[in-house]
């Protein structure tokens, strides 16, 4: 009876040892296989975030930008038919709140007249009430006080009202000389046909000998800013000189700084040599007074008044 007591304990214990080997092995394999699980699922969520990290580094397809492109021109053409919409009430809603009284369109002399809207509060509004009616409430037939041959569109008519520009800058006439080109507006009506301001002046500087006439008018000229040669000869060839390079030379004064030529012995000038005077002043009455000088006055400067004006040629420009 003590044998097998002691068998039936040994064999207690062995089936112990067993039960509890079957169950660490169990928990084992379910701790393995949680684990397992745990770890497909790091490798899962790591695939996914290399994939959309490669998919950002990656470039475009045609395919996607094209696909791409076109919902975006679909969402811009959304957006702008929206806000098309949204004018289009606004614009509704401003004429539902006019509230127009009447528009009309009547035919006058074969043609078509349109009577724009004019909104008057009410039948009952006095004469007086109606004229003080603002600019937004009140308008006016389109073609009032336009004439008929102006209604078929090849007329039209304007007025510059009350303007405070200086329309004379607006025809300036153009020459390389600044001095020159305000001339030409001022004597635009009876320059020389063809004219040229821009002509060749032959000045190489003051070749003229001291306090001669010659010498003070190429002096003189320059101080008043306007051409002039060098080598014109004496005082009575000025005229025929200048000519030949294009300057303008007629027997009547027009500017200040006009050259005055004297014939040999004319009002006093030299027999030999005669004469030129720089035009200081232009008279009403039309005479003229000059600025001269000579050899005896050793470079200063002497003025007269000449009323037989047309008997000279003038050197213009």
């Amino acid at each position: 009876m003590k044998h097998a007591a002691h068998s039936t304990r040994r064999t207690s214990h062995a089936h112990a040892r067993t039960s509890a080997i079957t169950t660490l092995g169990e928990q084992g394999r379910r701790s393995m296989t949680r684990r397992r699980s745990q770890a497909a699922e790091v490798l899962n969520a790591v695939d996914a975030a290399l994939a959309d990290k490669l998919n950002e580094v990656a470039p475009e397809s045609r395919r996607s930008m094209r696909i791409a492109a076109k919902r975006n021109a679909h969402k811009a053409h959304l957006l702008a038919g929206t806000a098309m919409a949204a004018l289009v009430g606004t614009a509704a809603g401003s004429i539902a709140l006019a509230g127009p009284r009447s528009v009309n369109a009547s035919s006058t002399d074969g043609g078509s007249t349109t009577s724009l809207v004019r909104n008057v509060s009410d039948s009952s509004t006095s004469s007086s009430d109606a004229s003080a009616a603002s600019r937004s409430q009140s308008r006016v037939s389109l073609n009032e006080g336009v004439s008929s041959s102006a209604n078929n569109g090849s007329e039209g008519t304007w007025a510059l009202g009350d303007s405070k520009i200086d329309t004379s800058q607006l025809s300036r006439a153009k020459a390389d000389n600044a001095v020159v080109a305000k001339l030409l507006d001022a004597n635009k009506d009876v320059l020389p046909s063809g004219f040229n301001p821009d002509h060749a002046t032959g000045d190489s500087g003051n070749a003229y000998s001291f306090s001669q006439c010659t010498w003070w008018v190429y002096l003189r000229r320059h101080q008043l800013g306007l051409p002039v040669g060098s080598h014109f000869g004496d005082g009575h060839q000025w005229a025929s000189s200048a000519q030949a390079l294009g300057y303008w030379v007629d027997n009547t004064p027009r500017n200040v700084g006009d050259i005055m030529v004297f014939r040999t012995g004319q009002e006093g000038s030299s027999s030999a040599y005669g004469h030129v005077a720089i035009v200081e002043k232009i008279n009403a009455d039309g005479s003229v007074v000059t600025s001269e000088c000579g050899s005896s006055y050793n470079g200063k400067t002497f003025s007269r008044t000449f009323t037989n004006v047309h008997d000279f040629q003038y050197i213009h420009y």
